[in-house]
């Protein structure tokens, strides 16, 4: 009986640290912002500063916040995107595990590239259909060619 009190009260002191930090972690990197549509949101990290002031100066700020190109439509695939981010960017900037300039790789970079083939769909098929250089089955990646398109370098 002692062993399993003590038992519960290790898990319970892990999992309330677990929590704590968990909630310290997302007051202190003002993690309610990154539920919402603000594109400043990006920006509360020092490492996305060059990319917000270039999406500020760029031409999709007319039509285009950060999420419409970097989170999947629907409510569900969205948070689900935003929250598995939320937790290993978190996690690279806490331990210092990334580089400079912040680059975007796998799940994230074909999410950005059917955002882009959604949009500009007129011009992909344009690109891509029969006519096109790029011919049926021969699929290229937007961000192969315009991977600054929304964050102009300056």
């Amino acid at each position: 009986m002692r062993n399993r009190t003590a038992g519960f009260i290790f898990l319970g002191t892990l999992l309330g640290l677990t929590v704590g930090i968990g909630l310290y972690t997302f007051v202190y990197a003002r993690g309610a912002a990154y539920l919402t549509n603000d594109p400043a949101a990006c920006a509360n990290c020092h490492v996305m500063q060059a990319e917000y002031d270039g999406w500020l100066t760029g031409p999709h700020r007319s039509v285009a916040v950060c999420n419409d190109c970097h989170t999947p439509p629907g409510f569900l695939p969205k948070y689900t995107t935003k929250a598995l981010n939320g937790f290993w960017h978190s996690y690279a900037f806490t331990t210092g595990d990334f580089k400079e300039p912040i680059r975007i790789k796998g799940r994230n970079e074909r999410v950005t590239e059917q955002s882009c083939r959604k949009c500009h769909q007129d011009l992909v098929l344009a690109i891509e259909g029969p006519e096109g250089p790029h011919r049926a089955g021969q699929e290229t990646s937007c961000l192969r060619c315009h991977s600054d398109v929304g964050h102009p370098t300056r």
